[in-house]
């Protein structure tokens, strides 16, 4: 036991230094006010709900969010359904190529996709060459470009949660439910879809989650039709200096995302 413990001091002590304390700094932050002798308030909190941008720009990270995890799992489910159920060799290449993306930074990803979808870029001459397209592509700092860039970074998550997911199903399972007369399409929504549910929500929190806080990627693709509730949370601390303010903005979204969870771990149970 006590040898046990001594090898986890470091892990844990790395996490309360470097992790729950500065949660704790920040949570006290966010009940002063302004100036060089703050004082305790929920002024920055009754602020927060009582401004319509912020109402606003919160529903727009959330709908925002949503459209990215709902088109990463689209994609991803057949892909990885293809890699786990159909193909029998070069599954580890295939996992090799979706990771590759994790090895660059992803603000270099980022201003990669500005090259793509900017006016005149590669995407715009590919699809003139095609004539699918007479005028500019005018895709470039919209919601469409944000939800792209989002879309590609994370869909690595959501590709390979669910592929682990269906590997661990049994495929003596899916040959038993069709000697029995089930119908592929049956197979999929009586089996093989409730067996994979806990890879779809645990692909769809790390897409999620991430995509709540993200203010890189809306703030280089979607420039000033871009602002969600991360790119405030960042001006508040490096350009308007309001660390308070920011402080509790930023408590606000770990709330939504406890929320979150807590929902996909009550879908997961009842489930």
């Amino acid at each position: 036991m006590k040898r046990k413990i001594m090898l986890m001091s470091p892990a844990v002590f790395m996490l309360i230094a470097f992790g729950v304390v500065p949660l704790f700094i920040m949570f006290y932050f966010s009940f002063l006010s302004n100036g060089p002798h703050g004082s305790f308030t929920l002024q920055n909190y009754t602020d927060f709900f009582s401004k319509e941008l912020y109402l606003k720009l919160t529903a727009k990270t959330v709908q925002l969010s949503l459209s990215v995890t709902l088109i990463c799992l689209l994609v991803a489910y057949p892909m990885a359904y293809i890699m786990a159920k159909i193909i029998r060799k070069g599954k580890g290449l295939l996992l090799l190529l979706i990771i590759i993306p994790f090895w660059t930074s992803a603000l270099v990803r980022a201003y990669s996709w500005v090259n793509l979808l900017r006016d005149g870029g590669l995407l715009e001459i590919f699809l003139r060459n095609l004539n699918l397209i007479e005028g500019s592509l005018g895709l470039l700092f919209t919601q469409t470009a944000v939800i792209i860039g989002l879309v590609h970074i994370y869909f690595p998550y959501m590709v390979i949660t669910i592929f682990m997911s269906l590997e661990k199903l049994d495929d003596a399972i899916l040959d038993a439910a069709q000697s029995l007369g089930a119908t592929p399409f049956t197979t999929f929504r009586k089996i093989t879809l409730p067996l994979s549910k806990v890879g779809i929500l645990t692909g769809s929190i790390l897409v999620f989650i991430p995509c709540l806080g993200s203010f890189v990627e809306p703030r280089i693709l979607g420039g000033v039709n871009g602002s969600v509730i991360g790119t405030i949370i960042e001006d508040q601390f490096f350009e308007i200096y309001g660390w308070n303010f920011g402080a509790a903005i930023a408590f606000i979204l770990l709330a939504m995302v406890l929320a979150s969870m807590g929902l996909a771990a009550r879908f997961n149970k009842e489930g």
